[in-house]
């Protein structure tokens, strides 16, 4: 069974090659039935892969972050329903923290925090949040509210995906670690190109970035959970 669940795998990266080439030729049409489409392999993957954590809250919040994508995939098709698909990625970004935390050894545990070092420890994801935004501040608008509660969600994300090191076996945390700092990029590129300076090339870069992300993310979890 196993090696059939890795067909979703290949359907995923197919879906999303077809995806980047409708994005690179500009070919906003035909990526209505592309684009939707993307998670929902992944999805089942994870669904099928993962029936040994069935009931865990584990496993029921990587799903809903699958379907949250799912949705802001969707709605980010039109321009106008922008906000409806930030809220979506929004959830997905909350479900994944929730992710992260549970995926990892004695999650609960509270021990010593040294805020210092704690915070040196994450400089450098925060660095490139603050340039971005800043360079976006000024062409925010009314939109600066929920960009800057979604850029905080983020780089929550990102931060717990960091803290699992040493907290589960190296290919976890890597792939749950890059796959986040991928998603963190693909959302920065984005709003540059909305809200700083567009160029042609960000469709891609958006997409490509994301399909990593999701895919990293994904395995990472499976490499800790699942055999």
């Amino acid at each position: 069974m196993k090696n059939k669940n890795i067909y979703w795998l290949y359907l995923y990266l197919i879906v999303g090659i077809i995806d980047l080439a409708m994005t690179a030729q500009g070919n906003t049409e035909m990526r209505i039935y592309s684009k939707p489409l993307i998670v929902i392999p992944l999805t089942i993957y994870f669904f099928q892969i993962s029936k040994n954590l069935s009931g865990t809250i584990l496993r029921k919040a990587m799903i809903a972050a699958l379907l949250f994508s799912w949705m802001g995939d969707a709605l980010l098709i039109f321009p106008k329903l922008f906000l409806y698909g930030l809220g979506a990625f929004l959830m997905v970004h909350i479900c994944y923290v929730i992710s992260f935390k549970l995926s990892q050894t004695k999650p609960f545990e509270i021990g010593q925090v040294n805020f210092i070092k704690l915070f040196l420890y994450n400089l450098p994801i925060y660095l490139p949040a603050v340039i971005v935004y800043y360079l976006v501040n000024p062409n925010l608008g009314e939109m600066k509210i929920p960009v800057i509660i979604y850029m905080l969600v983020i780089l929550t994300m990102v931060t717990t995906a960091r803290e699992r090191f040493k907290k589960t076996n190296p290919a976890s945390f890597w792939q749950v670690f890059v796959g986040a700092l991928f998603f963190m990029i693909s959302d920065g590129i984005l709003a540059l190109n909305m809200f700083f300076k567009s160029f042609p090339e960000s469709g891609v870069l958006v997409m490509g970035t994301y399909l990593l992300a999701q895919l990293l993310i994904v395995m990472g979890i499976r490499a800790h959970y699942v055999d």
